[in-house]
């Protein structure tokens, strides 16, 4: 009896590893082992595709052509022309002549250094010489006056007409005496201009060579 079960065991036995490769032969691979620590990592391929290239366009600007401060080209200075009055006679500056002379003194002709030419005048009463001197006399206190506040005393030049340049009538049609035109030709005038060119005279050269 003992010999019969030990004969069925081994027989059972035999059967279940028959099973077993028949089991492994018909399934799936078994996995292979796992890599170890110590394998060499792979190694990267640098990629084959090119770097791109810088671009050699210019940058466009990014403000507006009707939003960009506009350049405005200042216009140059012109000659200033003035008339300084000296209604009462005399030589002292009154009320009306410093307001004349206070726009010489903010003029853009001023501040370009050009020079100024201070012409006195008189009316026609007197003798000529005393107004002649009364003229030049009335310019040089305007010229003072110009100094005083600033300006250079070499570019003034004072020149005295006297009565020659009268710019309304000394008299009435009857004769008598105009006293609003005299006090009209009681005056200094102011001119404020660049110079002149100085221009030099041609010279003509004979011809000496013999017909």
């Amino acid at each position: 009896m003992r010999k019969q079960l030990i004969t069925i065991t081994i027989a059972s036995l035999a059967a279940v590893g028959l099973s077993a490769c028949e089991f492994r032969r018909d399934g799936a691979e078994e996995p292979g082992p796992e890599p170890t620590e110590t394998a060499p990592a792979p190694v990267s391929t640098p990629s084959q595709e090119p770097e791109p290239e810088a671009s050699e366009t210019p940058a466009t600007s990014i403000m507006r052509e009707d939003i960009r401060p506009q350049v405005v080209a200042e216009e140059p200075a012109e000659p200033f022309a003035i008339t300084v009055p000296f209604a009462d006679g005399g030589n002292d500056i009154g009320a009306e002549a410093q307001r004349a002379l206070l726009e010489v003194l903010q003029s853009d002709a001023l501040d370009e250094g050009w020079p100024l030419v201070l012409r006195g005048h008189t009316d026609s009463s007197g003798n000529d010489s005393a107004n002649l001197r009364a003229s030049r006399a009335r310019a040089e206190a305007v010229a003072a006056w110009l100094v005083e506040r600033g300006v250079d005393d070499d570019r003034i030049t004072v020149i005295g007409f006297g009565e020659q340049n009268p710019i309304a009538p000394n008299a009435l049609p009857d004769g008598t005496p105009n006293e609003a035109g005299r006090a009209r030709n009681r005056r200094v005038e102011i001119d404020i201009a660049p110079p002149a060119p100085v221009t030099t005279p041609a010279v003509e050269v004979e011809d000496n060579d013999d017909a």
